[in-house]
């Protein structure tokens, strides 16, 4: 799998001298470019069945680096150095330092699944890199991001409750992530529900905010989501090598069905 691009040679790898001579030829300036020889510090031979044990990347090992998925990438147009291809390629080698420098960028892809369509050996590619956030997240590298806590919170609610509550879900989400209900597009919203809808509909909502209602018969339900869940994170951890805990949403919300 090697890689050709002159766009993937990181800049502060370019070695120039601006006085060399060899055997006689001055090759000053860029004559001279050397890239720098690659030292990888913490290599990790498992990282590909670390990546692949989280959901989404369970065929990240049939990739055969065609290029397809960076090349209909979304976001690679706006930033070329967001690149599924490249990503998959240090994964499957292991080198984990050489992702990491990326770790800032990965998150950003936004599920188009251009990448999914174009790929002739069904990898997912929009899978993996929903795969690698959350390993970054789970292994401490990256704080965890807005889209994971709310879909902790939207989680924690279904198996709670077996039904959403919006209301509820908006306000827990933004405690977590520090931000005020005093959101002007909240607000606007806020003010055209109370204009169009019917009075009985808005006292139903309000009451559901309150109460916060359970679907009928979902104890047996709950119980085995919460089975398969706990199972499958502490498959997960067990291949990433953080034990058994499971995560704190999960947990939480385990704790919380039990009162």
């Amino acid at each position: 799998m090697p890689i050709h691009e002159k766009s993937l040679i990181r800049p502060e790898d370019l070695k120039t001298h601006e006085q060399l001579v060899v055997e006689g030829v001055d090759v000053s300036g860029h004559w001279s470019t050397f890239i720098q020889t690659r030292v990888i510090a913490d290599y990790n031979e498992a990282l590909e069945e670390e990546v692949a044990a989280l959901p989404g990347a369970e065929h990240i090992h049939r990739c055969w680096q065609c290029g397809s998925c960076t090349n209909a990438c979304t976001v690679n147009a706006l930033n070329p150095d967001f690149n599924p291809r490249f990503w998959i390629y240090l994964v499957r080698l292991g080198m984990q330092s050489e992702l990491l420098r990326d770790k800032d960028i990965i998150w950003q892809c936004v599920s188009c699944n251009k990448c999914t369509y174009a790929c002739p050996r069904d990898v997912n590619p929009e899978g993996v890199m929903k795969a690698l956030s959350h390993w970054l997240e789970l292994k401490g590298h990256t704080p965890k991001s807005p889209s994971m806590i709310f879909d902790e919170e939207f989680s924690e609610q279904v198996i709670r409750r077996g039904r959403i509550e919006e209301g509820r879900l908006i306000q827990r989400f933004f405690k977590r992530t520090g931000q005020t209900l005093n959101q002007e597009w909240l607000v606007e919203m806020v003010r055209r529900l109370l204009r169009h809808l019917p009075l009985a509909l808005l006292a139903r909502l309000g009451l559901a905010r309150l109460l916060a209602p359970r679907s009928r018969g979902w104890a047996a339900a709950r119980a085995a989501i919460q089975d398969y869940v706990g199972a499958q994170q502490a498959r997960q951890r067990r291949a990433l090598g953080l034990g058994e805990r499971l995560e704190t949403g999960a947990a939480d919300a385990a704790d919380t069905t039990q009162h």
